[in-house]
């Protein structure tokens, strides 16, 4: 209850003199028996940690009682550049800015200040500075770890066909004007895909 992001499980063993696997078998059973209870309160695996959080139940009591009608929610700008450093990571502003078709700068800098991005090193080819996501961001995403992260849409482009091609959304535009092609044509109303021009 005191920590402010997930604790390791090696972390607990050592400071309560206990096996890790002793501590890890009493962090599940003690899970398990707060949801068996329906407590408001639940204890979760994520980001290689453990953590307590209000139980899914309660978090719009705890939303109302916390935020009093204030909600920072990510803007869509920063949703896709977001998604773009968690599946391309680590990856350098340039190459985010590429894959979106606009300058992501400002962006990065928002994501970086909320804890979601960090700077990773650096690309040994032009020096440009590199980002992954943090640990908080796999905390916030309910997530493990990025092999957790859902499988990319099988229709999209790949994004190193999308990156080649520097017009603005070009792939894209042309990969939803052909799935929507395909989907009238498969319902008898090819006449009427498109809108009118």
């Amino acid at each position: 209850m005191v920590v402010d992001e997930p604790v390791a499980e090696e972390r607990l063993a050592a400071v309560l003199e206990r096996s890790r696997a002793e501590v890890a078998a009493a962090l599940r059973e003690l899970s398990v028996e707060y949801t068996a209870q329906g407590r408001g309160f639940d204890l979760r695996l994520v980001a290689g940690g453990w953590r307590f959080y209000s139980r899914d139940t309660c978090s719009a009591a705890v939303d109302r009682f916390l935020l009093d009608g204030q909600q920072a929610r990510l803007s869509q700008a920063a949703l896709e550049t977001l998604a773009v450093v968690a599946y391309r990571q680590p990856v350098s502003r340039s190459r985010v800015s590429a894959v979106r078709g606009v300058n992501c700068d400002g962006v990065m800098r928002t994501l970086v200040q909320r804890g979601l991005v960090e700077e990773a090193g650096s690309e040994p080819e032009t020096g440009a500075i590199l980002y992954r996501t943090t640990n908080y961001f796999l905390e916030r995403m309910g997530l493990r770890g990025l092999d957790e992260l859902p499988e990319l849409a099988p229709f999209l482009p790949e994004v190193d066909d999308v990156e080649a091609e520097s017009l603005e959304g070009t792939m894209i535009a042309e990969a939803v004007a052909a799935a929507a092609a395909q989907a009238a044509d498969g319902s008898g109303e090819a006449d009427r895909a498109g809108p009118d021009r």
